[in-house]
């Protein structure tokens, strides 16, 4: 589709929508990612062990997948409009432009951790000359590390201007073979090992029990470390191109495939360096050195392109989020170039991508609670004798209503992150979202009209 058939600020077509296997592809390709071979020995280097993994992790995207279908893909196949523009009506202009920022911010700094994570795979031909991150690192690390992210993120935001049409079938492409090298690796290693037990490969550190995450917390991040694309609603701005809800099921090829399977083999490519190269889980091994020692150029090659089909759907997220802050101001073209740039600043930074278990569940629980309050507005409106879209039927800029449970449940939320002991971030964006969609419906008794002014 071209810039102008993007349907910004209006519902999608009957002519644009968008089958199964478009959606297949986005989710495998966007899910089957770079990220994937950080956040898999991310999980041995927080103590987790092979149950936690084959087990917490089936049942976390499980529950991620049937929100999604029943959620997300539900409203999304209905309303056929972005995420940004549905706020508008029920938040009102000024109020969504506040999200809109924080939303943009955050989606850029989850693409820069994709750009981060190619780096790695780019930097491993010139060996010494360029110097890889660790997990301990936040800063960049040289200026051969900063001149490759700018590179790669220069590609990524080309690809994400294209628009989500042309986003769909590079993720169609390129999941397949993705999928398939990231399985390579865990064979390899594990013939390496000379061995198949996963329970006896990956324990916990003596130790370490119950002092980093435990299966719950292995649930809830798989569960969660998306919540802001199904709990959050990013993704009506993708699924608004289905033909059904059923299609929001085709959220399981990333799930399973990529969350799933993917992180349990990337996962084995740091055991494997543990136990047969001392390497130490506080400082990790960059991805791009264990796929290419694992299976060579094509191992790089993954990491490179798995980073890319991550990036640029969320890219692609990041500019409608700025877009929707300035719709007269700015193209979708000129709003992607700006995410585009601001994930490339951060991609320099190895912080975002080094530290993800906790960065995800923070922007989930940040973003999240607001796609309750549109969850409200669709399934439960009529019950409690709320207007719906009350901002747009009663030309308010600010819908206090939706400010004040947002500011409220996020407060909460990030009081004990911070100062409570044991709350990791990953468990917060569901109770979060919970007291978000309760406060609107509180606040909404309180301060908004029940009807529509005839």
């Amino acid at each position: 589709m071209a810039d102008n058939e993007e349907f910004e600020r209006k519902r999608v077509p009957d002519r644009a929508l968008l089958g199964t296997k478009s959606f297949v592809g986005m989710y495998a390709g966007e899910h089957c990612a770079g990220t994937e071979f950080m956040l898999g020995p991310l999980f041995v280097a927080w103590g987790a062990n092979a149950f936690d993994l084959i087990v917490g992790l089936f049942l976390g995207n499980l529950l991620a997948v049937l929100t999604w279908r029943f959620l997300t893909a539900e409203i999304a196949v209905h309303q056929r409009l972005t995420l940004y523009y549905k706020l508008e009506k029920i938040c009102g202009r000024q109020l969504v432009t506040l999200y809109n920022f924080f939303n943009g911010v955050l989606f850029c700094f989850l693409a820069g951790a994709m750009v981060t994570v190619s780096a790695t795979a780019v930097g491993v031909p010139f060996g010494n000359a360029v110097q890889m991150p660790t997990f301990q690192d936040k800063y960049p690390t040289g200026a051969a590390f900063i001149i490759i992210c700018i590179v790669l993120g220069i590609l990524m935001t080309v690809v994400a201007v294209r628009g989500y049409a042309f986003l769909a079938r590079m993720g169609h492409i390129a999941a397949p073979w993705m999928f398939l090298i990231f399985l390579a690796c865990g064979l390899v290693v594990l013939g390496r090992m000379n061995t198949v037990d996963l329970f006896e490969l990956i324990k916990t550190p003596a130790g370490q029990e119950g002092t980093k995450i435990p299966f719950w917390g292995v649930v809830a991040f798989a569960w969660f470390c998306n919540s802001a694309m199904h709990l959050g609603m990013s993704d009506l701005s993708m699924l608004r191109f289905a033909r059904e809800g059923k299609q929001g099921w085709a959220t399981a090829g990333g799930m399973f495939l990529g969350h799933y399977l993917a992180w349990i083999c990337a996962a084995l490519l740091l055991v494997y360096w543990v136990r047969e190269r001392a390497a130490d889980t506080a400082t990790g091994v960059p991805p791009g050195i264990m796929a290419y020692d694992a299976v060579g150029w094509a191992g790089l090659i993954c990491v490179v392109i798995a980073g890319w089909t991550t990036a640029n759907p969320t890219i692609y997220r990041a500019g409608l989020a700025f877009q929707g802050m300035f719709p007269k101001l700015l193209s979708r073209t000129s709003a992607t170039i700006l995410a585009g740039s601001v994930s490339t600043v951060a991609g320099c930074f190895p912080a975002f991508a080094m530290k993800l278990l906790d960065f995800v569940g923070i922007y989930g629980t940040i973003l999240a609670p607001v796609g309750a309050v549109i969850a409200v507005d669709y399934f439960l409106a009529k019950r409690f004798n709320l207007a719906t879209d009350y901002a747009e039927r009663f030309g308010i800029p600010i819908n206090g209503a939706v400010l004040l449970p947002w500011g409220i449940s996020v407060g909460v939320a990030m009081y004990l992150y911070n100062y409570v002991a044991g709350v990791q971030a990953f468990y917060l964006p569901l109770p979060t979202w919970i007291l978000c969609g309760f406060l609107y419906i509180v606040f909404s008794k309180m301060l908004n009209r029940p009807t529509v002014p005839a």
